[in-house]
């Protein structure tokens, strides 16, 4: 879900390009996945952070990306209620 809501198919809203770095696009579908999972609760969160670090190869998150996380975080749980 945190793809589609990203931009990163064709499945739904396309906001990235083709030219998005894979490693950036699983980052930030992965930091959305922490943030809803971290509200929500489930087992297993413990290793994301770690996940989400091996994705982004050193780099780290810019102000663009930070942004469209935390709005698809805030779409998939308002969906939810």
């Amino acid at each position: 879900m945190a793809h589609i809501l990203c931009g990163h198919t064709t499945g739904g809203r396309v906001t990235d390009s083709e030219l998005t770095p894979r490693h950036l696009r699983e980052a930030e579908a992965e930091s959305v996945a922490l943030l809803v999972g971290s509200i929500l609760g489930p087992d297993g969160m413990d290793n994301c952070r770690g996940y989400i670090q091996g994705w982004l190869q050193g780099d780290s998150i810019q102000e663009k990306s930070a942004q469209k996380i935390f709005r698809v975080a805030d779409q998939i749980l308002k969906a939810g209620t």
